[in-house]
């Protein structure tokens, strides 16, 4: 894989295309982009290929299947040689959705799911501080998600 693979502007379009919309068919982005869908399913493969594009993903509102709580966890390690083996176990976590090594006060950021209060405090205490090598952990409940979307690529290479 290559660390800044190179890609042309036809390749940033076909990915600005399906970050905005990740259902629409290839051949509606081939007619929008004036290219063959022959195009531009090689060019996906390429980026798969290069590891700029990593599979596909669908986006589920969590409150609306009854998980209203999102909460933010910043964890302490004993040491943050034990990140590794403090990542695997909060992989087999599902109200674990992101987990990140950070820089700063935590070792790890988390970002959880639950459906309610109760239901954090038992995922926090029967399962994220019983993991072998956590010190302690500090929660950050969500009140509301005002932003979240992909980087705009596009914009931020030409303000570059």
């Amino acid at each position: 894989m290559t660390e800044n693979p190179e890609i042309d502007q036809l390749d940033k379009q076909i990915l600005a295309k399906l970050i905005e919309d990740g259902k629409v068919p290839y051949t509606d982005i081939a007619k929008q982009l004036f290219v063959s869908s022959g195009t531009i399913h090689v060019r996906m493969k390429k980026m798969e290929q290069m590891g700029i594009v990593l599979g596909s993903s669908l986006t589920v509102d969590y409150h609306k299947l009854g998980y209203d709580v999102t909460a933010f966890l910043g964890i302490y390690l004993d040491k943050s040689s034990l990140y590794d083996e403090v990542a695997e176990h909060l992989k087999k976590i599902p109200e674990v959705v992101e987990a990140n090594y950070t820089t700063g006060l935590y070792s790890i950021f988390a970002r959880i799911v639950c459906k309610d209060t109760n239901h954090l405090r038992l995922v926090l205490h029967d399962k994220i501080q019983k993991i072998p090598g956590i010190q302690r952990t500090e929660t950050f409940i969500s009140l509301e998600q005002s932003i979240s979307r992909p980087v705009n690529f596009m914009d931020a290479d030409e303000s570059a």
